[in-house]
């Protein structure tokens, strides 16, 4: 197959330190490749990749500390028309940029599949009903809820998890990874760690909007026991996840897939994560951590930590959750939509075809 992955250009694809989306993306391109597609990657000019690289600006936009990352970015649109624009060399694209896309990717002649790698939001909901032709493609179960939708199917988010360092050995520190935020939930994992009198390790990012946050319910509370070591690059974080009594995952909103959880187990160490969104697909409770509800709750499954197999975390995340097995539910809805595409006189409305028989 001809496949267009548009990716964000926003980071690197594989990113440097912080950026899920780019670390899925590029496994999945990557695999593709190693299957024997004919893959076009649309990302930023510093990517990572076996494929045919595109690009639109020479480096990944955070890097250059232009403003606006998130918006309507000059640089994410010219990304996304540049792939549409040539979308006739190809059998089908795989958008990553989520509802951005969504006018342009409506009227594309060729199939889309667009990931939706974000939450839905009320806004979002009727932008996705309205213009309705690319099918959706959810990363988690509890995701797809949301009537009306072109739905595709679930595919999980997988990872080359195979080569992250093991250790059945702890040196008794939690963990926390990610991104400093409200959302994310660190003054939860704070609380945790100020309760157990264990120490905690903050390995996360912080962005501008969140330093009001980070200011109230973060900075006054670091100590030599509760330590922010900022934004760490793959290696690090790894070696931080192998040696961590486990990972603290204690969201405020519905997730719809945890990363760094997969990635935690994938390195054995265990999670202890709020159940909302994705995570109970995601954590085996008692298995490979605990699924909690209260902050008691996570305080308690802590205490008993040492109960879960730390083999045990690493066989879960590497047999469910790894890269081969993503692009295997990708290639599938890929070769439906083509074979559907070619059936139809008006190619556009491919997915809501599939969904009627």
């Amino acid at each position: 197959m001809k496949i267009a992955q548009i990716g964000p250009v926003i980071e690197r694809i594989p990113p440097k330190k912080y950026g899920g989306t780019e670390r899925v993306v590029h496994a999945l391109t990557e695999q593709l490749v190693k299957r024997g597609h004919e893959v076009t990657l649309f990302g930023s000019g510093d990517s990572i990749t076996s494929a045919k690289l595109v690009s639109v600006y020479p480096r990944a936009l955070r890097e250059s500390r232009l403003r606006d990352l998130y918006g309507m970015n000059a640089w994410t649109m010219f990304n996304i028309g540049l792939a549409y624009d040539r979308q006739a060399e190809f059998d089908i694209i795989h958008d990553h940029s989520g509802h951005i896309s969504l006018p342009t990717a409506n009227a594309a002649r060729t199939p889309v599949v667009m990931t939706m790698h974000g939450a839905f939001t009320p806004e979002n909901r009727h932008i996705y009903r309205g213009l309705n032709k690319p099918g959706l493609v959810t990363i988690s179960k509890s995701q797809a809820i949301v009537p009306g939708l072109n739905y595709l199917g679930t595919v999980y988010n997988g990872l080359d998890v195979s080569g992250y360092p093991f250790s059945n050995e702890n040196d008794g520190y939690l963990l926390f990874v990610g991104r400093i935020s409200m959302e994310k939930g660190v003054h939860n994992a704070i609380e945790v760690a100020v309760n157990t009198g264990l120490p905690l390790i903050i390995a996360a990012k912080l962005d501008d909007t969140d330093r009001n946050y980070f200011r109230i319910y973060v900075e006054p509370y670091l100590s030599e026991k509760i330590t922010w070591i900022g934004e760490v690059d793959e290696t690090e974080r790894n070696r931080l996840m192998s040696r961590a009594l486990c990972s603290l995952h204690p969201i405020t909103w519905r997730e719809p897939f945890g990363l760094t959880v997969i990635e935690a187990m994938a390195c054995g160490c265990p999670v202890v994560a709020f159940g909302r969104g994705s995570i109970p697909e995601l954590v085996v409770s008692g298995k490979t951590g605990f699924v909690v509800e209260t902050i008691e709750e996570m305080i308690d499954s802590v205490v008993a930590i040492d109960t879960i197999d730390r083999h045990e975390c690493r066989r879960h995340a590497l047999e469910n959750f790894n890269a081969e097995r993503m692009t295997e539910g990708y290639e599938k809805i890929y070769a439906e939509i083509i074979a559907a595409s070619s059936a139809l006189p008006d190619p556009i409305n491919v997915a809501a075809h599939r969904q009627m028989d």
